[in-house]
């Protein structure tokens, strides 16, 4: 049997943008992508605490050391500069690996740094 888990989740990073004029996704910060264990162009869940918005979409690549966590496309409808944001990712895995695995979990200080 085959089970979705938390894989990875990045709590309360601060969105530094909204760009409702892109294609679409969310751009985030390759430092926090690495310490989350994220890739580009993974599919993940986005949260918003402000005001309880949920979407999926996908991960582009922002730049090293910027903090940036930019809403784009229609996601940019779903929060605003300054809302604070959970970003997970789930895997699909066996059960029994599962009861194993160990979700990376990244808590972003001041400015979505480590």
């Amino acid at each position: 049997m085959q089970i979705q888990i938390l894989k990875s989740k990045i709590h309360r990073a601060v969105i530094t943008e909204a760009n409702l004029n892109y294609v679409g996704s969310l751009t985030l910060d390759e430092d926090l992508m690495d310490a989350a264990n994220l890739i580009e162009n993974e599919k993940i869940q986005v949260v918003n605490v402000n005001n309880g918005e949920r979407l999926e979409t996908y991960i582009i690549k922002g730049k090293r050391g910027s903090g940036i966590v930019c809403l784009n496309g229609p996601a940019a409808r779903k929060g605003a500069e300054g809302d604070i944001v959970i970003v997970i990712s789930y895997a699909l895995m066996d059960f029994e690996e599962a009861k194993k695995f160990k979700p990376v979990i990244v808590f972003p200080k001041e400015g979505n740094k480590l």
